[in-house]
């Protein structure tokens, strides 16, 4: 092999291929704002003539960009731009994370220490930020799980929507799609454990009172009570695997 003057071997060029070229302008066109969301895509016509490349290289880069949310295409119409957000994004990796957590039952637990740490920083974010309007949608939604005992499904769904509530007062849209991302990976552990558990009381009274903290201002009182909280509901999320020895 050849080398240069430092006798280091030479960096190879590498040929790529033309649908990743054509990908890569057209996320580019997207992240300029010449192809804006809502926006209809050029015609595969015209992007073969923009970019000089065949119909095949332009279709399966367009095949591409909706299998990573980027557009929409409908046959017999205009294939479409997406709006992306957070939750837009991170939707896209549920069935993979699911995947994980199925097939490596260690990595519950490692999302059940991130979530500990994650939703300890969101309720001190707000307990600092809360509206009398926020006080008023928590204690509503303790009011509804309250009066769902005995439906465990339904009784989940709300404990998931108090902590996504608690998100929501921080204002960040990224905190709130990550916060909606770890609880539906967590739900499908949760099951009917809670509605066996007999805990729902336990679990009520620990809302209201991290509701009547953050409404109170007291940020590190706040915290305790999530990490207790946290501490013992996710003895409650066990992987299959696990589940005959967590049913004490």
């Amino acid at each position: 092999m050849s080398r240069n003057s430092n006798g280091q071997a030479p960096d190879r060029i590498l040929r790529r291929k033309l649908s990743d070229q054509v990908f890569e302008r057209l996320r580019d066109l997207m992240a300029s704002g010449e192809l804006a969301p809502g926006a209809p895509m050029p015609s595969e016509r015209d992007l073969m003539e923009r970019f000089g490349v065949g119909r095949p290289a332009v279709r399966e880069a367009l095949q591409h960009m909706q299998s990573m949310g980027l557009i929409t295409i409908n046959h017999g119409e205009r294939s479409r731009v997406n709006a992306l957000s957070a939750d837009s994004v991170l939707n896209r990796v549920d069935d993979v994370a699911r995947m994980l957590l199925s097939s490596e039952p260690d990595q519950l637990d490692h999302l059940k220490e991130a979530r500990r740490m994650f939703e300890c920083g969101l309720v001190r974010v707000a307990t600092g930020s809360a509206t009398p309007e926020d006080l008023q949608d928590l204690h509503a939604l303790i009011d509804r799980q309250s009066a769902c005992i005995g439906d465990a499904a339904q009784f989940v769904t709300l404990d998931i929507a108090f902590h996504n509530r608690i998100a929501a007062i921080t204002g960040n849209p990224i905190l709130v799609a990550t916060s909606q991302s770890m609880l539906r990976w967590l739900f499908q552990y949760h099951g009917v454990l809670l509605h066996w558990s007999g805990k729902e009381e336990v679990t009520l009274t620990e809302h209201r009172d991290m509701a009547d903290l953050i409404g109170h201002g007291d940020p590190d009182a706040a915290v305790r009570a999530m990490q207790a909280h946290l501490d013992r509901s996710n003895l409650l999320y066990v992987h299959p695997q696990g589940q005959a020895a967590a049913q004490v």
